[in-house]
C-alpha cells in the first residue's frame, strides 16, 4: 500500500552545517539548519508486497509486547525494560552483549520537551560513533570491542496508543546513493556530536509501518563497524485516520551490541 506524507531533507551548503540542542542552555530549545519540505511516497510494510528484513535492509518490524505500561517515570519501568530489550536483541540479532544507554520519550505536541524528530537523518556519523563507543566503555574497553563485531542499534517503540499520525518512516539504504548523505554537528551546551543528515533525491525508497501498537517495535542499525549500512529515518507528517485525535508518543531507546 502506498501512501502520500512529507519529511524534511537537509540542503547540501558549502559550510558545515549544525543543529544546536537546548541552545542557551534551555532544555529542549532547538535551532536547526535549514530543511527543504518534500512530498514522498512511502510503502506500508504490512502490505504482502512490501519487505524489510534488517539484514538487507538494516530495519525490521518485530511483534514485542512489554509488560511496562507507565514510561512516566524512568527509575519504576527502566530495569524491567532493560532486561526485556537485552532479551529482543539476542533473540533477534544475535547479539552476545548488550549496553542500552539512553531512553527518549517524545511526544508529538508543541509544549512537549521532546518532540518527533522531523528530519531525515542518522544519528552517528563514523567518527560520531567511535568516539560514543569510548564515552560509553572508556578508551580501553573501546579498544577490545574494535578488534571485534558491535554496532549502535536503536529501538522505537509506540507508547500508550497506536501511532495515527507523525509515523517513523525509514529510507531502505540501498535506495539512497552516497552522494545524498552529508555530515552534521551536533551542538550541546556541554559536548558536540556528529550526526547524518539526507538531503532529498529521486531514488528514495520509504518504508513504515502503518498504525504500529506498543507491542510493536522497529529495530534499526544505526552504525555498525563491519560495514551493514546505517538507515535514515524521520517523522513523516501522514495521518492514518482524521477522526483519531491522540497524540503521537513514542519511546527510543539507543543501545550498543556486542556480536
Amino acid at each position: 500500500m502506498l501512501r502520500q506524507g512529507h519529511v524534511n531533507y537537509h540542503v547540501h551548503k558549502p559550510e558545515r552545517q549544525a543543529f544546536h540542542i537546548d541552545a542557551g542552555g534551555v532544555v529542549g530549545k532547538l535551532l536547526s539548519p535549514e530543511l527543504k519540505e518534500t512530498r514522498i511516497t512511502v510503502r506500508d510494510v504490512r502490505s504482502a508486497d512490501v519487505h524489510a528484513d534488517f539484514a538487507s535492509d538494516s530495519v525490521s518490524f518485530v511483534e514485542s509486547p512489554t509488560s511496562v505500561t507507565d514510561f512516566s517515570d524512568p527509575a519504576r519501568w527502566q530495569a524491567t525494560y532493560d532486561a526485556e530489550l537485552t532479551t529482543l536483541l539476542k533473540d533477534s540479532l544475535g547479539a552476545r552483549e548488550v549496553i542500552i544507554f539512553d531512553h527518549t520519550v517524545r511526544t508529538d505536541d508543541p509544549e512537549a520537551t521532546r518532540k518527533p524528530a522531523r528530519n531525515v537523518h542518522s544519528d552517528y556519523s563514523v567518527d560520531g560513533a567511535r568516539q560514543r563507543l569510548i564515552d560509553i566503555l572508556g578508551p580501553e574497553e573501546a579498544e577490545v570491542w574494535s578488534q571485534g563485531h558491535y554496532a549502535f542499534i536503536n529501538v522505537w517503540r509506540p507508547v500508550g496508543n497506536p501511532i495515527n499520525s507523525a509515523p517513523l518512516g525509514f529510507l531502505r539504504p540501498s535506495s539512497v546513493p552516497e552522494q545524498d548523505w552529508l555530515l552534521l554537528d551536533l551542538i550541546y551546551p556541554d559536548r558536540k556530536g556528529q550526526i547524518m543528515g539526507i538531503v532529498g533525491g529521486p531514488t528514495h525508497e520509504w518504508l513504515y509501518m502503518s498504525k504500529m501498537t506498543p507491542n510493536d517495535v522497529a529495530v534499526f542499525n544505526i552504525y555498525d563497524n563491519k560495514g551493514q549500512p546505517s538507515i535514515a529515518h524521520s517523522a513523516i507528517d501522514l495521518v492514518e485516520d482524521e477522526s483519531v485525535t491522540t497524540i503521537r508518543q513514542s519511546l527510543e531507546s539507543r543501545t550498543l551490541i556486542r556480536y
